[in-house]
This record gives C-alpha cells, sequence and structure tokens, in this order.
C-alpha cells in the first residue's frame, strides 16, 4: 500500500523535500541552500543544474531518512519559485543560460517599449497581470534574443520553455514530460487565464514561438512517471501548483474571500475570489488561484519581492546579525523615539506601486540609530507592505475591515513581526499549527490526485490554529504609521 507523498518544494533561496503520512503528517524534511548570482545590478540568476542537484539530493535524503523506497509513494507533488524562467535542449536537457529569477528586472526597458506601443491593456485583459519584468514573458524573450543562435533554434523546434516545475518535471521523467500546471501557465503574460489557454497573440507581441511552450494541465493531474534510476523505481508525478497558489490551498483557502499571505523572499498576499476574475482597480494581478476537475478558481494577488531578503540583507550584506532568528528580538530592542523607515526596493517595488526602477532607501537615520532599530526598520517595512495589498485587496473586493489573514512562511516564526503585523493590519492575524503551508498544499494535490487525501471541504476542516495575533496598537498610532511610510515610498518612487 503506498502510504506516502513526497512533496518538492523549489524555492528562491533553498530545494526542499518533505515526506508526508496518510494523514498529512510530516515524516521527514531535507533542505540545501541555493546559490543566487547577481550579474549585474538589477539581475538575478540561479544555474539550472544548482536546482536540479538540490532537489534530487533532498528528494532522495528525505526518503532515506524514513526508510521509504519508490514503492511507498503514492505520488509527486511539485511546487515551485513562480516566473523563473528556464530554456533548454530537447534533445539533452541542458539549460542554454542559466535560470533568470522572478526577481530579474533585466527586461524593465522591453516592458517599457510595450507600454509605450498600448500594448498593456489588452495583455492585462487577457492575462490578469500587469506588463512587469517580474513575468516570465519578456524574460523568454531575452534569453531567445540574447544566447546566440537561440530564436532560431527556437523556431526549429529544438529548444523547450518552463518555469521551474517544467524543468524539474522533465528531468524527473527524462524528458517524457514537457508539462506545467494552470498556476504557473498563468504567470507568463502568455497564458489567457478566461479560455485557460495559451495565446498565440500574446505569443507574437511577445515574440516567443508557441512550440517553446508546455501543454497545461490541472493542479491535480497524472503530470507522468520518474524514470526508475533516480528513487529505484518509477513514481507518479500526480501535483503542481506555483507555490503562493500552493500555500493557498495549503491554508484550505477554499471559500471566495479567505485570504493568505506567506512570508519568504518575498511576501505574496493571496485572495479567494471565486469563479470570478476580478479585475483589479488598485493595480493588483487576477490569477488562478489553482484548477481541480477542470473548475478554475481565481484570485486577487499582492506581490511584494523583497520580504526575508530584507533581514537577509541585514546578516549577509551588514553583517548586522548572524542569524535571522535575532531580527525580532533586536526589534523589540529598538528604541521606540527613533522612527527609521527601511524602503526595501532593491530590485524595485511591486504591488501595488510597480515601479520596477524604484531602489531602496532608509528615512531617519540619526547618530543614535543602530543595528536594533534597522532590524526594526527591515520587519515592519514587511508589515507595511502587508497593509498596502490588504488595503487595496479591501477595496477590490469589497471586504469588511476584520478580514483574518492567514500566514505562513518562515518569518511567521517571529512573535514580534506577528504581532506588528497585526497592529499595522488592524484585523487579526492566524498562524497554522503547520507551517509548511506551501508543500503541504503541493503534496495535498498530489494525494488527492491519488486517491490518498480527501475532498477539499474535508481537507479544510484539518486546518488547525496555532496562535491569534490580535490588533493591540491604537488607531491614531497605526494611521501615524502607515503616514511615514507612504510618505517614504513617494520619495522612494522613480517619477521621471
Amino acid at each position: 500500500m503506498t502510504s506516502h507523498i513526497l512533496a518538492i518544494d523549489q524555492g528562491t533561496t533553498s530545494s526542499r523535500a518533505i515526506v508526508f503520512r496518510a494523514d498529512m503528517t510530516i515524516a521527514a524534511i531535507a533542505q540545501e541552500e541555493l546559490p543566487q548570482y547577481y550579474p549585474a545590478p538589477g539581475w538575478v540568476e540561479h544555474d539550472p543544474e544548482d536546482i536540479w542537484r538540490t532537489v534530487l539530493s533532498t528528494a532522495r535524503a528525505a526518503l532515506a531518512e524514513v526508510g521509504l523506497t519508490a514503492r511507498d509513494i503514492a505520488g509527486i507533488g511539485i511546487t515551485n519559485q513562480r516566473e523563473t524562467t528556464v530554456i533548454w535542449e530537447r534533445a539533452t536537457g541542458r539549460p542554454i543560460h542559466r535560470a533568470i529569477v522572478w526577481q530579474d528586472r533585466r527586461t524593465a526597458d522591453i516592458c517599457q517599449r510595450l507600454k509605450e506601443a498600448g500594448h498593456e491593456p489588452h495583455i492585462s485583459s487577457a492575462t490578469g497581470l500587469l506588463l512587469d519584468p517580474y513575468f516570465s514573458g519578456t524574460k523568454i524573450g531575452w534569453l531567445l534574443d540574447h544566447v546566440p543562435g537561440a530564436r532560431e533554434r527556437a523556431e526549429r523546434g529544438e529548444l523547450a520553455f518552463g518555469t521551474i516545475d517544467s524543468f524539474l518535471l522533465w528531468r524527473l521523467t527524462a524528458g517524457a514530460s514537457h508539462e506545467t500546471d494552470a498556476t504557473n501557465a498563468g504567470r507568463t503574460l502568455l497564458f489567457d487565464i478566461h479560455r485557460n489557454a495559451w495565446d498565440p497573440g500574446l505569443c507574437e507581441i511577445f515574440g516567443v514561438p508557441m512550440n517553446v511552450l508546455p501543454d497545461v494541465h490541472d493542479c491535480a493531474a497524472d503530470f507522468g512517471r520518474t524514470v526508475p534510476e533516480h528513487f529505484g523505481g518509477p513514481i507518479p508525478i500526480l501535483g503542481i501548483a506555483g507555490d503562493q497558489q500552493a500555500a493557498l490551498v495549503g491554508q484550505a483557502c477554499f471559500q471566495p474571500g479567505m485570504m493568505k499571505s506567506t512570508y519568504g523572499t518575498g511576501c505574496f498576499a493571496v485572495l479567494n475570489t471565486g469563479r470570478e476574475v476580478v479585475a483589479s482597480r488598485n493595480r493588483l494581478l487576477s490569477t488562478i488561484g489553482y484548477r481541480l476537475g477542470g473548475e478554475t478558481t481565481y484570485a486577487l494577488e499582492g506581490s511584494i519581492f523583497i520580504a526575508g531578503a530584507a533581514v537577509q540583507w541585514l546578516r549577509d550584506g551588514l553583517h548586522l546579525l548572524a542569524s535571522a532568528s535575532e531580527a525580532g528580538p533586536m526589534a523589540e530592542r529598538a528604541d521606540p523615539a527613533q522612527e527609521v523607515i527601511l524602503v526595501p526596493a532593491f530590485v524595485g517595488l511591486g504591488a501595488p506601486y510597480w515601479d520596477a526602477e524604484a531602489r531602496g532607501a532608509i528615512f531617519g537615520l540619526t547618530r543614535a540609530t543602530g543595528p536594533n532599530e534597522l532590524a526594526r526598520a527591515a520587519l515592519e517595512a514587511v508589515c507595511f507592505q502587508t497593509a498596502d495589498l490588504v488595503d487595496a485587496m479591501r477595496r477590490d473586493w469589497n471586504s469588511p475591515g476584520d478580514t483574518v489573514l492567514r500566514v505562513d512562511g518562515g518569518m511567521v516564526d517571529s512573535e514580534w513581526t506577528m504581532q506588528r503585523l497585526a497592529d499595522v493590519l488592524g484585523a487579526p492575524v492566524d498562524r497554522p499549527t503547520v507551517r509548511e503551508t506551501t508543500a503541504v498544499g503541493a503534496a495535498y494535490l498530489a494525494g488527492l490526485q491519488a486517491g490518498l487525501y480527501p475532498a477539499p471541504d474535508q481537507f479544510a476542516e484539518t486546518w488547525a490554529l496555532d496562535r491569534r495575533f490580535a490588533p493591540s496598537m491604537v488607531q491614531e498610532e497605526r494611521v501615524r504609521r502607515l503616514a511615514l511610510w507612504r510618505d517614504a515610498v513617494f520619495r522612494t518612487l522613480n517619477r521621471s
């Protein structure tokens, strides 16, 4: 009896593999950090071979930790950093260039030219997205135009494009499967989320030959089988979702109006809008939340490029702390009289500003400012940015002000940060008992397809609360601090 699910969680800074039991409890976890490459200001790359190596080694390590073989695994679920773009040779599986990461801003000028040509309204109408370097479409075009011979090879059918899920699927199946799911396809600027299909007109705008694109399936589907040499036997791959959509599923946000926010390298708030595509009036993204049984559930999303990465900068760039876990206690010791504001626009600003040219800035520095105040500013920046997103979602969805936010990701372990988040939002923040919600979502999708896990409504009943953080900051103070934040952002924006 195959009674376990293997979840592959391939993120921006690490690859993880988690083995889940039939009752969805965790049996084993393995994790490896992933190198980042910064070849030019605003450019961010990964080596796809690093991604593949860490995924394979962590998956094997997790299985070995609990003595499981391929015969014990009912299915694999994959969740991945979205928008990160890989193009590889169909004949060999070798990438033609490093992967261009979702944070990368090298195609800002391409986006600007397309905007000036008047393409953005049509693109946004079809895809629910804004014309920004964040998404995959311009990254694909850049690779085809800058790698010698790539465009000609693509036209001849020799190359394949994929987001990280597709690249891993190709490698796991030794090229038998060139596929993706609707949530990842919907983040490329090439996929019509209303028709659930690749759009030839969009592909023409971005200069992407349609023959490089993968087939698109539901999030729970048969994506193929691993070749035996990877795990000693074949394992079916039964679930795929981009990381934020996987977290939406893992947080059991199956009802319209439910909202989750994930805090990793970036921060991503997602609101379930049901069967309706809600066109944002506040520069949020309309996107596919998940697709099951051929039925698409849509969502509003706000994307923040820098969340935990700001704490990493304090640790690795400024050397102000030895580990990320020190940031919360440092923030608690900060001088309350100092009002230091960090706008972490290291790679531009995401929602609701969408300014690719903005760069980071710190306001309110004095001679008395020290590491504690900077730690507090970095953590508060995450809270302020979340408040911007939630405020925009409330206005788009007309939801009440007391909306509960379900949170997950590495930063939610910080009690100080979660309390400050509730204070800044003026709304409750719920932290679940199981924090690995992105991997839970991927595992659930695979287990659902395998018949191991229950239907969504029954799965939702298993969601368990660890702690609710209730707001305690007085309204006047909350409004004042948000005004300081928004003034700092205004002064950071590129208004040329």
